[in-house]
Order: structure tokens, then C-alpha cells, then sequence
């Protein structure tokens, strides 16, 4: 659906369960993302959970998400998502997990928040998008950064996450500060 030289954005299939299951049950990928505490999905849950939202026929996403796959050389690598859209302000919060961990440092995240951003943006007309990561995912609060979010606040010792406490960093992005970047 979307797509630049590195990722391809898509709906998540039936196809995408296994490895979806496998991200989830990763310790390391769920405490990238802010699981706390990781807890493990069995795939027949997720499969029946995934049923359940297809059964209801229509679209991928509603008025208050969008879900995608992410494919990095053809191979499904995470997911992402626009979601808890408020249509009065034009906001929403963006989460992505890169749960393949052989992509990790390879562009695949960037990318990605790239083609997020302009979904954002151009397509859903959002004035501002943000998000939440934990003060220790450098790697993560590295790529926000690249892509134009700023720090917008840090709340102290705020969650539990890996036996220790952790901030957790509030950072966006305005419309106006996105488009100053693009070519």
C-alpha cells in the first residue's frame, strides 16, 4: 500500500500470524516496545483475535486506527500503526515494532516512520503525530529524532520495565515541522 526504497507498508495477513506470535514472545522485542511486563501470546489467541476483527468485514483500521505489516526485502519484519486519533485536534499516536531482530540497525525503522509520517499527514490531514518510548531505547528516541520528533516531555522514573525504573519520553512531530523537511 505504502512504499519507498527500503519498506513496504501493508495490511497484516493470515500469513503474518506465526512470526507476529514469535515477535510478541520475544523478551528483548517486547521490551523495545514498552511491554511491561512482557507477557507471552499464544498463537491461537492471536489467530483468534485476528478472526474476530476479520469477521467484521471492512477495513484494516477505523475512525481511531490504522494497523500495517512492515516488509523489509520482502520479508515481514514488524508492524505499526496510527492510533488513539482525535479528530477534533488532528492528532494521533504512533507505535512501530521492528520484531524481526536481524533488521534491527538497518534503516528499517526509519523508513518506515517515514512513510508513517506522510500517511499522517498527507492522507489522514493529522496537525500533529506523538508518541511514547522509554528514556533507555536510545536506538528508538535516535531514529525519532532523524525523523523530526521532538522531546516534549520526560516523566521521571515514570514506568517498571526489565527490573528498574525507567522515564518515559513523551516526543512529536507538528504538520508545519514536517513539512519544512521535505524536498
Amino acid at each position: 500500500m505504502l512504499q519507498n526504497d527500503k519498506v513496504r507498508l501493508r495490511a497484516i495477513g493470515r500469513d503474518d500470524l506465526p512470526a507476529l506470535a514469535r515477535f510478541n514472545n520475544d523478551r528483548d522485542v517486547e521490551l523495545a516496545g514498552g511491554g511491561d511486563p512482557p507477557w507471552p501470546q499464544a498463537l491461537e489467541r492471536l489467530t483468534a483475535e485476528y478472526e474476530a476483527k476479520w469477521s467484521q468485514g471492512g477495513r484494516d483500521g477505523n475512525e481511531g486506527s490504522v494497523e500495517f505489516a512492515i516488509e523489509g526485502n520482502g520479508q515481514f519484519i514488524g508492524i505499526c500503526a496510527l492510533f488513539n486519533v482525535n479528530q477534533t485536534a488532528r492528532t494521533c499516536e504512533l507505535g512501530i515494532s521492528i520484531g524481526d531482530k536481524t533488521a534491527w540497525g538497518q534503516g528499517y525503522g526509519r523508513s518506515t516512520l517515514t512513510l508513517l509520517l506522510q500517511y499522517a499527514f498527507t492522507y489522514l490531514n493529522m496537525h500533529k503525530v506523538w508518541l511514547q518510548v522509554h528514556g533507555s531505547n536510545q536506538r528508538a528516541i535516535r531514529a525519532y529524532l532523524a525523523c523530526g520528533f521532538v522531546e516534549e516531555g520526560r516523566q521521571r522514573q515514570q514506568v517498571w520495565s526489565n527490573g528498574r525504573y525507567d522515564d518515559l519520553v513523551q516526543m512529536g512531530i507538528l504538520r508545519s515541522d514536517w513539512l519544512q523537511q521535505q524536498p
